[in-house]
């Protein structure tokens, strides 16, 4: 059999990497799949080699207690990609280990692709340089990212945002309410607290402290927390004493029903608030790291906003709230405003409309795209 490897360090990493696998068993069923991967890969018949959530690391400060451990799964990864000798290795998001991955199993000669593009346009455009040297082909969910690539020299495709077939506007609003035993007069307010540990322990306590603050002047609001299941305990223990008796929910299905059902979302920055566009739901956008973390970002980022749906309109169409502005006070104004204002939320349910037209790739899903993509880099193709 053809074996193929995958590399995915977070949640959304594992989300895509699932949907890549589903696609191409469906394209050549004689595949087989090995690397890292979390619950979703795991369904779709590929063990991980570790847990995934050794990976889900994010901050220049937060990674740095954990350096000889990633050191340690760095080198369990390239002997197990050495023995295995795959066809082809495609590593999804997380670029810190991808791409020192990359560095380490080149001159194996494996065609390596890395799906989602790193975002030089972003910042640290300087990246462009290790990425040609390590990375075969690059696979892009924004339309702009692959004329960036093309100019650099590295072979790029658009394979469209692989949000648009998450299901996340498939949601069934009145079953969730019944579900849950939500009466007439409760609100649901929707969390997304990030699938990183680090993300959770940082925002939660503000995450908290804004919804007292809201609750004091909007009563009926229940929060419904969105997890990951890599980090569900360390959520579940930072929501016991919030207001309004918070529902967890980790199931796929049982997310998109509470999207459905959600009037308004504090949603941390990232992939969360396209889902939230393509599921309509107006929403906040807040985002802490430590200080020194965020001081040095703060020097090498070339962009206005941290929301792709901002980016990609141009200009806010959801609030921001980062670093020193994500307070407890600010956040929970912004929510009022989204609870009280029916203007508000429909101007950004119409700013939705206008990214998403964005994301599409030309006749196939993204999932689709992407796996012809990879095909197209195999060896016996």
């Amino acid at each position: 059999m053809t074996t193929l490897y995958i590399v995915a360090g977070e949640a959304s990493g594992d989300a895509l990497g699932a949907r890549l696998v589903a696609a191409l068993k469906a394209r050549r069923p004689d595949f087989s799949f090995a690397g890292i991967g979390g619950d979703r890969l795991a369904e779709q018949g590929m063990p991980s080699l570790f847990p995934m959530r050794e990976l889900a690391l994010m901050g220049l400060l937060e990674v740095l207690p954990n350096i000889r451990n990633l050191a340690r799964r760095m080198a369990q990864t390239v002997a197990d990609i050495e023995v295995r000798r795959p066809a082809a290795i495609v590593t999804i998001d997380s670029p810190g280990f991808a791409l020192r991955l990359a560095e380490r199993v080149k001159p194996l000669g494996i065609p390596i692709i890395h799906y989602v593009a790193p975002q030089i346009w972003a910042w640290r455009p300087g990246r462009v340089r290790k990425i040609k040297e390590r990375v075969d082909h690059i696979l892009c969910l924004l339309p702009f990212e692959t004329v960036i690539f093309d100019q650099a020299g590295i072979p790029a495709s658009f394979v469209g945002h692989p949000v648009l077939e998450s299901g996340a506007n498939a949601g069934d609003a009145a079953r969730f309410r019944a579900s849950h035993g939500l009466a007439e007069n409760e609100r649901v307010l929707l969390v997304m607290p990030g699938s990183r540990r680090m993300e959770v322990a940082r925002l939660l306590p503000v995450f908290g402290a804004a919804l007292r603050d809201l609750a004091a002047r909007l009563p009926g609001l229940r929060p419904v927390i969105a997890v990951s299941p890599v980090v569900a305990e360390a959520v579940r223990a930072g929501v016991a004493d919030w207001p309004g008796r918070p529902i967890l929910v980790e199931t796929l299905a049982n997310k998109h029903d509470a999207f459905a059902a959600a009037e308004a979302g504090l949603i941390k920055s990232g992939t969360s608030s396209l889902e939230m566009a393509v599921a309509g739901v107006p929403h906040i956008v807040a985002y802490k790291v430590n200080p020194i973390t965020a001081a040095i970002v703060r020097r090498l980022v070339r962009v206005r906003f941290a929301s792709l749906v901002n980016l990609l309109a141009e200009r806010e169409i959801a609030p921001e709230y980062i670093q020193e502005n994500a307070t407890p006070a600010k956040l929970a104004e912004g929510l009022h405003l989204l609870l009280t204002d029916p203007e508000a939320a429909a101007a950004q349910r119409a700013g939705f409309h206008e990214v998403l037209a964005h994301l599409h790739p030309p006749g196939l899903l993204p999932s689709e795209a992407a796996a012809e993509a990879v095909l197209a880099m195999l060896p016996d193709r």
